[in-house]
């Protein structure tokens, strides 16, 4: 068990250094004193929408525990006062379970495979969003992976191969970015509690930069074939200024062998 745990840990740190540090932000508001300044206007994009670009990080949930049975985000711990996450359907909840009486050792994760999301958003390592016309990126430097989100009016494709992060096509309404993504194959967790999904996953993302420096996203997941109904919960972003992304490659897909109880 002592070594399952530490692999676990091992996969999940998050070193402090992994940033380029103290490089400053081109073009970035700034107060008298130098420093950025997070509460100046939204920027705007050439098509007059505000412009989500930028180096963002999750801002810390007070309510987030870190535990043995839960070493990542657990989706309860965002949902709104009062609210709670719907029950699984059987089949799901007996899964949920076979995973949490393993302590989660087959974690995608833990054999470098992706988080998926909405597990992705959670983790509290930066992600950049690149908008352009036609096409916004989300870059994650966790793993080295990426999203597109097409605006050029395409519809969703027809999935014949599911992916790891599902098909995702965004589009404006007012201040609110909408991406909505299908097409998700089954392997990966919506959290790191082990809760499962199947391939029909649906979430709906909206991102709203309500100043310079901050951002809300609202998620909402709909799996008719693994919980009774949809919901939704409530995340911050703050921008990150003056450091950069780095390259963060997994390599511990052969250490996840040795994990005790394997």
């Amino acid at each position: 068990m002592i070594h399952r745990v530490c692999l676990v840990v091992a996969i999940c740190a998050v070193s402090a250094s992994a940033q380029w540090l103290d490089y400053p932000t081109p073009g970035i508001p700034r107060t008298a004193g130098g420093k950025p300044n997070l509460t100046a206007p939204v920027p705007k994009a050439a098509d007059g929408h505000p412009d989500l670009s930028g180096l963002w990080l999750r801002v810390r949930n007070p309510k987030e525990r870190v535990t043995v049975l839960a070493m990542g985000p657990n989706l309860e711990d965002f949902m709104r006062p009062g609210e709670k996450i719907p029950p699984l359907l059987p089949a799901a909840e007996a899964l949920h379970q076979k995973r949490m009486a393993n302590f989660m050792a087959d974690r995608p994760s833990a054999h470098c495979l992706p988080h998926s999301i909405p597990d992705k958003m959670l983790i509290r390592i930066p992600l950049k969003i690149v908008q352009t016309s036609g096409l916004t990126l989300i870059l994650y430097e966790q793993f080295t992976q990426y999203r597109q989100i097409f605006t050029d009016g395409r519809p969703h494709p027809s999935v014949g191969n599911p992916a790891w992060f599902g098909f995702s096509i965004g589009k404006w309404e007012g201040d609110w970015f909408v991406v909505d993504t299908r097409g998700f194959n089954d392997k990966s967790w919506i959290d790191d509690s082990g809760r499962p999904h199947t391939e029909a996953l649906h979430t709906i993302e909206r991102f709203r930069r309500r100043d310079f420096g901050h951002m809300d996203v609202e998620i909402t997941i709909d799996d008719p074939k693994a919980y009774t109904k949809p919901w939704s919960f409530p995340l911050q972003y703050e921008f990150l200024a003056d450091t950069e992304m780095m390259e963060d490659i997994c390599e511990n897909e052969k250490d996840a062998a040795h994990a005790v109880g394997k």
